[in-house]
Parts: C-alpha cells; sequence; structure tokens
C-alpha cells in the first residue's frame, strides 16, 4: 500500500499520425483509457495534453511557435508527478517523459498491473 500518487500517463499522442485530427483524438482516448483504472486504484491520473491543449488555445502564434508547448508542459509536470505509466507504442515525447522520470528516480510502470493499490485513509 501506498500515499496516492500523482500518475502522468505517457504514451502516443501525435505520433503516427500525419497530423490527422482523428487519429490524434483516437490515441488521446487511449492514454485516457487508463485514467478511470488509475483513479480506482487511489491515484490520480494526469496526461500532459489535459494542460497543455488549454494553453495553447490561449497563446497567440508566435507564443506557441517558441518551443514545443506539448513537451514542455509535461516535463514541467514531471516535476509534481510521483510516477509515470508508459503506454506502447512509438512516441519520442513519452520516451522523454520516461527518462526525465527515471533521472528523478520516479518509478516508471509499463502497465496498469504493475500499479500498486493506495492505502485508503
Amino acid at each position: 500500500m501506498t500515499k496516492p500518487l500523482l500518475i502522468l500517463i505517457a504514451g502516443p499522442y501525435r505520433s503516427g499520425t500525419g497530423g490527422d485530427p482523428e487519429l490524434i483524438a483516437q490515441n488521446l482516448a487511449r492514454l485516457e483509457e487508463v485514467s478511470g483504472p488509475i483513479f480506482r486504484l487511489g491515484h490520480v491520473p494526469m496526461i500532459g495534453e489535459w494542460a497543455a491543449l488549454p494553453i495553447l488555445r490561449t497563446l497567440d502564434a508566435v507564443d506557441a511557435g517558441e518551443g514545443d508547448v506539448m513537451y514542455e508542459t509535461a516535463h514541467r509536470l514531471l516535476q509534481h508527478c510521483d510516477a509515470v505509466l508508459r503506454l506502447p507504442g512509438e512516441s519520442a515525447g513519452a520516451d522523454k517523459d520516461v527518462e526525465i522520470a527515471k533521472e528523478r528516480g520516479l518509478p516508471v510502470y509499463r502497465s496498469l498491473e504493475e500499479i500498486p493499490p493506495a492505502s485508503t485513509p
């Protein structure tokens, strides 16, 4: 048993989509599919795009073009996360999230079954 963790869900978002909005939406849905089970384990799921997309909508084209808001948001979130769940699929961003998590000494889970349940208050 463990305290509730803030778990970043990392996996393909734009990768393999060729920029197709429908495929991107399918990738986001795959990331979101594990949020409920993580919550049921007593933890708080987080997906970088949940935070980054509203930021992108509020920046003008010049601000949004300076650096990659998606990657930068995920990297900032990792300063607050307790663990990462890396979902299957090619993704340079998710691989970078794993690298940062390992540098910080955070656990990196590869499946829901690896995530320990949180202790209940």
